[in-house]
């Protein structure tokens, strides 16, 4: 099964709430969830069912799983690779997603979202550590430094993105040289840098 291509609106819709897939889209009154609320395929607008204990588990997984633009089977390889490593598994997951490169790229806000974020690194207008990286998923790690490419930057693109792209606060995390433009990982990602309003517990009992 290949990568997801539908309306990115219609996930957050499936999803219950706004999972910001479009960028500054997700900010005005143009956004799905403001304007439908309904799941799709709910034409009636009918009352739904109170969903049961295996769909919650299920929403939570989903809702964490588009929102870093994951296949199932990446998911779950993640999820496996944060049960072998100590401490808490929900919040090994969540750092093992936030060290991805195309997500680390979108933190730094040199994309409006991840799907932008990850199209600039398969392109591969990004350097880690100086060295050429086209492969979203790549980890990284502490004291690396990701950074444009020169030919990338000196593109008119780059700053077409700086100015369309909402300028979001860095987590804590991550550090931004403004006058190389190079940003850093600092640290390693905390449950609370995650915007995924997710109950990590729950995702992590949908797969016993």
């Amino acid at each position: 099964m290949g990568r997801y291509t539908g309306p990115a609106c219609r996930l957050c819709r499936q999803a219950g709430e706004k999972l910001f897939l479009k960028g500054t889209r997700c900010q005005t009154p143009k956004c799905a969830i403001e304007r439908r609320r309904r799941a799709p395929g709910d034409r009636g607008g009918r009352r739904r069912r109170r969903p049961s204990d295996y769909a919650l588990r299920l929403i939570e997984k989903q809702k964490l799983r588009y929102s870093y633009g994951l296949l199932e089977g990446q998911f779950v390889r993640y999820l496996k690779r944060a049960k072998k490593e100590s401490g808490v598994t929900g919040q090994r997951l969540l750092q093992l997603l936030e060290r991805r490169l195309d997500n680390t790229v979108f933190r730094l806000n040199f994309a409006a979202n991840r799907t932008q974020a990850r199209q600039l690194v398969t392109h591969g207008h990004f350097l880690v550590n100086g060295r050429k990286a086209d492969i979203p998923s790549i980890l990284l790690r502490q004291n690396d430094v990701v950074a444009w490419k020169e030919a990338s930057q000196s593109r008119d693109f780059v700053g077409i993105l700086a100015d369309a792209s909402p300028q979001r606060d860095l987590p804590s995390w991550l550090s931004l040289d403004p006058n190389t433009g190079e940003g850093r990982v600092i640290a390693l990602p905390e449950l609370t840098d995650a915007d995924a309003a997710v109950d990590t517990r729950l995702i992590v009992e949908f797969y016993r």
